[in-house]
């Protein structure tokens, strides 16, 4: 509708520069700046090296969305910014380019949490988000279940990972097997020519006695050793490693876990809508297993598609619309950018 707010919203968590536009759900631009190339020959990312890209990139970012979304500064209604969590140095970069933009253009700035930004996303792609819900974020850093009550006021966290995220071994796992960084796209691709049942991996805190202390917790620090172990017993009898085979056995045993934490979830709360956001859910076997295993339980599953998936300015500006539209107050000018910021707080 054109009498809803126009809001855009910066993203500068981790290596990718996103600004977005919307208008309600309607998404009208999604300028991204990925520095990811300049990371991988490291293996990951370098945090100063991130915040300088993300200084060289934001302006040319910012012209970007808004001649994508034909909207001038001065049509913008209010300006939402990833507060935290995320790399202090990057995040500093899109708070104070935030600020900027509001104090010149005399806008509101709202300080959000980047990973409720991952699940207020999915509106652009199906709009309005039926409360409550469960979420599952899954990405480099985080493996999360969520109780999304008021998306707006906070959510409850169920469960996180207590060691490696699934995006984190992911990465590891193709590093192992001398696939490019980041890890998750070239071991789906690899996945699909391989036999998931082809090596037993294990579960992590799926055991009885794990699920009584840790029913909704994450773990694949395990895993990725079980991982490691098995490519070097090979390597050691000098017999080729078959990546195909370890990439989907290994894809099977994460997307195994977190389909099931959550659906358990789901059911336990008396929930039948579960939303999976982060890089992770661009997986195409965990996109496909959630809504398979969903369906016998009459549980509706949403998954943005995969470009939203990942960091981007649009999920950013999504949840600032939802913010506004439940009449949140703005942030104060001196918003700060904590590295830390829990996930009980959405907006700072």
């Amino acid at each position: 509708m054109a009498d809803e707010p126009l809001i855009l919203g910066i993203e500068t968590s981790c290596d990718e520069t996103g600004v977005g536009i919307v208008r309600g759900h309607t998404l009208l631009a999604d300028a991204l700046a990925s520095s990811v190339e300049e990371h991988a020959r490291f293996g990951g990312v370098v945090p100063e090296v991130a915040s300088r890209a993300h200084l060289e990139a934001i302006v040319p970012t910012m012209d970007r969305a808004l001649t994508e979304a034909g909207v001038t500064l001065a049509d913008i209604d209010a300006i939402a910014v990833t507060s935290g969590p995320g790399l202090a140095g990057a995040l500093l970069v899109g708070v104070a380019a935030a600020k900027g933009y509001a104090l010149a253009a005399e806008k509101p700035v709202y300080g959000v949490n980047h990973l409720a930004a991952h699940v207020a996303v999915d509106t652009l792609e199906h709009g309005p988000l039926p409360e409550p819900a469960i979420a599952l974020l899954v990405s480099g850093g985080h493996s999360s279940l969520l109780l999304v009550d008021d998306l707006a006021r906070g959510v409850t966290p169920l469960g996180a990972t207590i060691d490696d995220a699934a995006g984190e071994a992911f990465d590891k796992v193709a590093r192992l097997l001398g696939l490019p960084f980041p890890g998750g796209p070239p071991i789906d691709r690899e996945a699909r020519a391989g036999d998931a049942a082809a090596i037993a991996f294990p579960r992590g805190l799926t055991a009885a006695k794990d699920l009584a202390a840790h029913r909704y917790d994450f773990s694949f620090s395990g895993l990725k050793t079980a991982v490691a172990r098995w490519v070097e017993a090979r390597q050691r009898a000098g017999e080729p490693v078959p990546v195909a085979d370890v990439s989907a056995s290994f894809q099977e045993a994460v997307c195994d876990v977190l389909t099931s934490k959550a659906l358990a979830a789901c059911r336990a709360q008396g929930i039948e809508t579960l939303v999976i956001g982060g890089g992770v859910a661009a997986n195409s076997r965990l996109r496909a297993m959630a809504e398979q295993r969903a369906e016998k339980y009459g549980i509706q599953v949403r998954v943005p598609r995969p470009k939203l998936c990942t960091d981007n300015g649009a999920m950013v500006a999504a949840l600032g619309s939802h913010l506004v539209a439940a009449g949140v107050a703005p942030s104060r000018l001196d918003l700060p950018a904590d590295s830390a910021l829990p996930l009980t707080t959405v907006s700072v």
